[in-house]
């Protein structure tokens, strides 16, 4: 798995994958859905939240 982080790092620690990441993180992580959202947007939001959160925490090991 140590291969894996670190790799994740190589790629989100150049300029350029630090540019995708924060896009990324804004489209979904700071993204707000309005009350008349319904419950499949709301799961579809989350998972996408979830999958970049997984993403930030591989980048954060594969620096250690």
């Amino acid at each position: 798995m140590q291969d894996l982080e670190q790799n994740y790092a190589r790629c989100f620690g150049t300029a350029a994958g630090a540019m995708v990441l924060n896009h990324l993180r804004k489209i979904t992580i700071e993204r707000t859905l309005g009350p008349a959202s319904t419950d499949a947007e709301l799961r579809g939001l989350e998972a996408q939240r979830a999958l970049v959160h997984q993403i930030e925490n591989l980048v954060r090991r594969g620096k250690q």
